[in-house]
């Protein structure tokens, strides 16, 4: 089953909440993982593979470095998904 960008990025948020306790209401499609939500590379690294089992996607190494913003993350695994 396809996910829309709204259950990818509510699922994100929630994935978010779990690993860092960020509020998952303050997690936004334009924020960015490191400046806005300081997120850590080992943080990032748990919410990637926790990420690629809820939407079952693959997100390679040398992509996770290009999504900057949870929006990057949506629109990669909304694509990854087809």
């Amino acid at each position: 089953m396809a996910y829309s960008n709204e259950e990818v990025l509510a699922g994100l948020a929630e994935l978010i909440n779990d690993e860092t306790g960020i509020a998952a209401d303050v997690v936004a499609a334009d924020k960015s993982f490191t400046d806005d939500l300081d997120i850590d590379s080992i943080s990032m690294m748990t919410i990637v593979v926790n990420a690629e089992e809820k939407f079952d996607v693959k997100i390679p190494d040398e992509e996770v470095k290009n999504l900057k913003t949870v929006g990057d993350a949506v629109d990669f695994i909304v694509k990854a998904q087809a």
